[in-house]
């Protein structure tokens, strides 16, 4: 399905270079319509809810960003092995996905009912799309994240068995590998331990923003391909 583009935005985002170079938050208030979560991350930013239900929405752009190269991918003997266990799958389970991210026993929780309904809502336009793992029929893990062109802004993942976060990872880059000639990304927005073990580094604001206009020409990956 080639992404459909929403209305645009009625919102006016400002401009990258006017924001707090010690800051990682950037904006505060507007919507979750897809048009206006599209031209945020168009700009470097992302939305998360900071406080109580009902209150404006904070909009973030790190000072140093996490991202993952895909030849910077780590993958240790045994987590190939691992990987043999489980099958991935594309889009065939994105709402799954996004409440098993959201679950509110996890710690750090911040997916709410109305970041939930955004999300559908850019799935069902072809541009929020999940990586899931699956083992015996039950899903054991995933990922989900918004695809343009040859970026792929990562939301977050789960696992429930060991190692099947870190298996919707590999099958998420070599989607993206399989895509052909082009630029492309993978942010994780910031850097956790657990993500640099897998290859996540810091670039600074400035870096990421200014390769975001090459990464936007690359064809995006083939999600219509249901399992890896």
């Amino acid at each position: 399905m080639h992404p459909i583009e929403p209305p645009p935005s009625h919102w006016v985002f400002g401009d990258p270079a006017g924001f707090d170079p010690e800051d990682d938050l950037v904006g505060v208030g507007a919507d979750l319509e897809p048009g206006t979560l599209l031209a945020a991350y168009r700009r470097g930013m992302f939305p998360m809810p900071v406080g109580d239900p009902g209150d404006p929405m904070y909009w973030f752009s790190p000072v140093r960003r996490g991202v993952l190269e895909l030849a910077d991918l780590r993958v240790p003997r045994s987590l190939r092995r691992s990987a043999r266990d489980f099958e991935v799958r594309v889009d065939t389970a994105l709402a799954e996905v996004i409440d098993a991210c959201g679950d509110p026993r996890r710690p750090q929780g911040w997916i709410d009912d109305d970041i939930r309904a955004a999300y559908l809502r850019l799935g069902e336009l072809g541009w929020a799309h999940s990586v899931e793992v699956w083992r015996d029929g039950r899903l054991e893990g995933g990922l989900y994240g918004l695809a343009i062109g040859g970026l792929f802004a990562g939301e977050s993942m789960f696992h429930r068995a060991r190692d099947a976060s870190k298996v919707a990872l590999i099958g998420l880059v070599d989607l993206l590998l399989a895509a052909g000639p082009g630029e492309r990304l993978v942010d994780t927005q910031w850097v956790t331990p657990h993500l640099a073990t897998l290859g996540v580094r810091e670039v600074s604001r400035t870096d990421y923003l200014a390769r975001l206009p090459r990464l936007f020409t690359s064809a995006p990956p083939d999600f219509s391909t249901r399992v890896l």
